[in-house]
Parts: structure tokens; C-alpha cells; sequence
């Protein structure tokens, strides 16, 4: 086994093993709390879509490109093709689109009783799971074209256009399909991008008026700790910022594999790692921003 596979293989194992027990961590709380009747907090029901699109991620990706990753010989038939890239289209946009809805809701329920957002905190709670399903919906429908274009064997007499992934094939639809496909995908990941940013921002702005009016509060405290609305802050712009990065980074990556029919085996699999970065860093975000499953996980 060559060198360069067996890095690959390893840094996809290690990044496939902290994945999934940061989001089994996550599942076994929300199970725990289940099933001894505890209080679940009304943003709950979003991590809940959050953290099953992560795991789809992690599982429907990192299974067949490990073995891959190490030189082994595919073992996916054609259904198996169709099936795991399809799963992976759909919980990777599942998994930023309820990113973007867990911002937008956090935003209405922290904003000002004067504002405009402020009439839909009696609303945003009774809508956060037919907003979840709905993502589903959507990326259901807007991927349903990729198991036709994903095959197992190749049939050289009629496909002149395809992307070897190690393990299965993506048949393209020539120059225009890829002029037409980094523009779509931009532009999809693009507008939850501006939401996230927008609800992000303005959480900030509004905890930062916040902190202004009770700093006198804060100045009689003697403790050293930072204050609740500068910890707030502080997990809100680390979480855009891993967001944006990862994102940006992704995607410049995801489309360059996919511009390139042939791309070379350390673009095809720095693809790889950066795409499944935010599912597996997303969790341990997480665990830091609520007490109650750091304390029970780490417990």
C-alpha cells in the first residue's frame, strides 16, 4: 500500500471516529431526556434534524471512501452508487439548511419586544419542525436527478464525460453542464450562507445593545468570569466562523473536483476531508455552547 493512501485512510478514519461520537453523544442525550421525561428547550427539535443529517453525512460518505482511501477494491454494485450519493447530496444540504434555521430562529427569539421579528416568537416555535421537514423536502426534490447521473461500471460507447470517484462514477452533462452546475451550487449554499451571516449579525448587534444597558450590572460583579451576553457572542461568531470557512473552502473544492472529469488524487481527497469537516466539528461546537450536554456527555 503506498504511502499517500494510507495518510488519506487515516486521516478519514480519525475524522469518521470524532464524528460520529460527537453526534452520538448529541442522539444519546436527546434518548436520555426522552425517555425519563426531561425538558427539552424549544431549539431541541432543530439540533435533533441537525445532528441525523450530520450522521448520514459522516456515515453515507466515509464508508465507502474509507476502504477506498486505502487502496481497497470497491465493494458498492450500482444501487449502492445510487444510494449512498444520493444520501450524501441530501443530508449535506439537510445539514446547512437547518444551520440556517437554527440562526434564524435564534435571532426572532432573542430580538427586542419593539422590533418587527419580535411577533414571531409566539409563532417560530410551532413552525421549527415543519421548517425541518420541509429542508428534507426540498433537498429531496432538488437532488432526485443525482442517482441518474451515478453508476458503478461505465459503458465507454455511450458516456464520453464522467468523474471517477475511486469507487463509483458521476456521468456529466458536458461544458454546459458545468457551467450551469458551480453557478447552481453557489447559489444554493450561497443564500443560506447570507441568512446565516444576517440572523448571526444580528444576534450579535442585539446582545451587544443588551450588554450596554445592564453594563452597570456587570461592573458591581465582582467575579472575573465574562458576562452571559459576551459568552453568547463569542459561541455565536465562533460558530459563523467555522461555518463560513469551512463553506467557502468546501465548495471551492467540491466544485473544482467535479469542473475537473479527472481530478488528481490529492484534490480528489482534500475534497474529501474538508467536506466532512463541518458535520464532525459541528457536534463538539455544540456540546460547547449547551451546558446541559457537555455536563451529561463528558459525565
Amino acid at each position: 500500500m503506498a504511502i499517500n493512501h494510507l495518510a488519506i485512510g487515516v486521516i478519514i478514519s480519525l475524522q469518521t471516529v470524532a464524528g460520529l461520537l460527537g453526534n452520538f453523544c448529541l442522539v444519546y442525550h436527546f434518548l436520555f431526556l426522552y425517555f425519563t421525561g426531561g425538558r427539552f428547550r424549544s431549539t431541541d427539535l432543530i439540533l435533533k434534524h441537525l445532528t441525523s443529517a450530520n450522521l448520514l453525512v459522516l456515515l453515507s460518505k466515509e464508508i465507502p471512501e474509507t476502504p477506498e482511501a486505502f487502496g481497497l477494491k470497491p465493494f458498492l454494485n450500482d444501487f449502492g452508487c445510487k444510494l449512498v450519493f444520493y444520501v450524501q447530496r441530501v443530508s449535506r444540504d439537510v445539514s446547512m439548511g437547518t444551520t440556517c434555521i437554527l440562526s434564524i430562529f435564534q435571532v426572532i427569539m432573542i430580538s427586542p419586544s419593539g422590533s418587527r421579528l419580535a411577533e414571531l416568537k409566539v409563532k417560530a416555535p410551532r413552525f421549527m419542525g415543519t421548517s425541518s421537514m420541509l429542508c428534507w423536502i426540498f433537498s429531496m426534490f432538488l437532488n432526485i436527478l443525482v442517482p441518474l447521473s451515478t453508476t458503478d461500471k461505465l459503458n465507454m460507447t455511450i458516456i464520453t464525460e464522467y468523474i471517477d470517484h475511486g469507487y463509483c462514477y458521476s456521468i456529466t452533462f458536458g461544458k454546459i453542464g458545468d457551467i450551469l452546475y458551480a453557478p447552481l451550487v453557489l447559489l444554493q449554499d450561497g443564500f443560506r450562507l447570507v441568512l446565516m451571516v444576517w440572523a448571526s449579525g444580528s444576534m450579535v448587534f442585539i446582545l451587544h445593545r443588551h450588554k450596554q444597558r445592564v453594563q452597570y450590572i456587570h461592573r458591581n460583579n465582582q467575579t472575573p468570569r465574562p458576562s452571559a451576553e459576551t459568552t453568547a457572542m463569542q459561541s455565536i461568531l465562533v460558530l459563523l466562523g467555522v461555518f463560513v470557512s469551512l463553506w467557502t473552502v468546501s465548495s471551492v473544492f467540491h466544485i473544482c473536483a467535479s469542473v475537473f472529469h479527472n481530478p488528481s488524487f490529492w484534490l480528489k481527497n482534500t475534497s474529501r476531508i474538508i467536506a466532512g469537516c463541518f458535520p464532525t466539528v459541528s457536534p463538539y461546537i455544540l456540546l460547547i455552547q449547551d451546558s446541559r450536554v457537555s455536563t451529561f456527555c463528558f459525565a
